[in-house]
């Protein structure tokens, strides 16, 4: 009876063709990009305001009824993954970019405005959105701030924490509250800070205000192949002690590199064990003067061979190859899980030779893409879902991966987040005062547990 009640008072102010019940029309949304994992909800709605967002929180505060807001379903950690029972709101058609203020160098945009979006609309005032994750071509800004999104230039520019200024939120109780501001100064507690990264847990975001920056002036872009996935880790190591800070400092093994050749033709040379992307960026006088020690300690480091991007389409190129990687897996294998891990910069060679030695233990192909600037490892573990006992092997093998980070000093996660798919892994990583501490601030804000339930804790 509730649940009727519940849909027949969304249907006061969702029209039918954006309410969806029908079964058929429910599939397309049992699971986002962590494909192993699939739940049916109880309904979608698939709001065009920001009122209609609130409304279907409130009446889910009212009903008891669990809800997930899902952006373009990119989640590889299941945090986007329906609840059973529960109210799926589809937050794609929030898709306006309301301001850019070339002055203050801020956006403000709806939290379904796609990452690459946000520079595009920025590039005419020279000025661009930094967090670039591999999937900013369809990942929405909501989803990112949900996770505290990174990308390939997090090692000199931070996470997505470190470019929000403010938010506009609907809490779970139906309350609507704007965290921060638009100034680069905040006073109080960092309650914007606090939001960002917290899974969906604390409500859904409307709004954002964002920080923008000069797009860089001049980059160079050197790409090295080396024999052995540990050699290239090691040479990060090296690149950071040199003392430069490149843009970005990126990693592909040979499983990576077939995979982007078949998809996009990158030009990576294909008897390579693993490549190296290194990219500096900023002033051209600064970025000159600092390339030619890039250039030697790469040269130093045991490559096989060096390429320099020759001009712009040749760097593009470059980055095509990298960006496509996760993707273009896909055509060595129908499913794949994507691990999350951190490990120290300097424990890098030693983690990718362990990560080896499982692949082998488990009978199990595993593609490595990973920033490796911050130690940020992208196991991609290949198996077929349809062999018996190939998923059981799969998530096994990422447990290991996961606790060798952890044993390493390192992290279960570095900008997927838990979700559901390492929520038995935090009790591991934290102990059960901190567990409780954050659960304490969840109930706070959500006593019903009813914003993406059963998401981050262990249950």
């Amino acid at each position: 009876m509730t649940v009727s009640r519940f849909l027949l008072a969304l249907m006061q102010f969702i029209p039918p063709e954006r309410l969806l019940t029908d079964p058929a029309q429910l599939t397309t949304y049992e699971s986002d990009a962590l494909t192993a994992y699939r739940t049916r909800p109880l309904a979608v709605v698939i709001p065009e305001t920001q009122d209609e967002v609130i409304q279907a929180v409130c009446l889910c505060s009212q009903f008891k009824i669990p809800f997930v807001a899902r952006g373009s379903g990119t989640s590889l950690s299941g945090g986007s993954l329906p609840i059973e029972g529960g109210l799926l709101i589809a937050m794609n058609r929030l898709n306006h970019i309301l301001r850019i203020d070339p002055l203050e160098r801020i956006a403000v945009v709806e939290s379904g405005v796609i990452n690459s979006d946000i520079t595009k609309a920025a590039a005419p005032h020279g000025l661009y959105y930094a967090p670039d994750p591999s999937s900013q071509q369809i990942c929405t800004i909501g989803g990112n701030i949900a996770f505290n999104a990174g990308g390939a230039h997090c090692l000199k520019y931070g996470m997505t924490s470190n470019h929000i200024l403010g938010i506009k939120a609907v809490l779970p109780d139906g309350q609507v509250v704007s965290l921060g501001g638009e100034s680069l100064e905040s006073v109080g507690p960092d309650l914007t800070g606090l939001y960002v990264g917290s899974e969906g847990l604390f409500g859904i975001t409307l709004e954002v205000i964002l920080r923008l920056l000069p797009k860089p002036a001049f980059f160079r872009t050197i790409l090295a192949s080396y024999d052995s996935l540990e050699a290239a880790g090691e040479a990060v190591a090296k690149v950071v002690a040199s003392g430069l800070l490149p843009g970005a400092i990126e990693i592909m093994d040979h499983l990576a590199i077939e995979a982007a050749e078949a998809a996009v033709h990158a030009g990576y040379p294909q008897q390579a064990k693993a490549l190296l992307i290194v990219e500096l960026d900023g002033d051209p006088l600064q970025v000159e003067a600092e390339f030619p020690l890039l250039r030697q300690v790469i040269e130093a480091s045991g490559a096989q061979a060096v390429h320099i991007a020759r001009d712009e389409a040749d760097r593009l190129r470059i980055w095509k190859g990298r960006k496509s990687a996760f993707s273009a897996v896909g055509r060595l294998s129908p499913d794949y899980l994507v691990n999350d891990g951190v490990v120290p910069r300097t424990c890098l060679g030693k983690a990718l030779s362990e990560i080896g030695h499982l692949s082998e233990k488990y009978d199990l192909r595993v593609a490595n893409v990973f920033h490796a600037g911050d130690g940020n490892l992208h196991p991609l573990i290949l198996y077929k879902g349809r062999h018996p006992g190939e998923l059981e092997r799969a998530k096994h093998l990422s447990s290991e991966i996961l606790e060798l980070c952890i044993q390493m000093g390192g992290s279960i996660t570095g900008e997927h987040g838990i979700g559901i798919e390492k929520r038995a892994y935090l009790t591991r990583m934290f102990s059960e005062a901190d567990v409780a501490t954050m659960r304490n601030i969840r109930l706070a804000l959500d006593p019903l547990e009813i914003s993406n339930r059963g998401k981050m804790f262990p249950v």
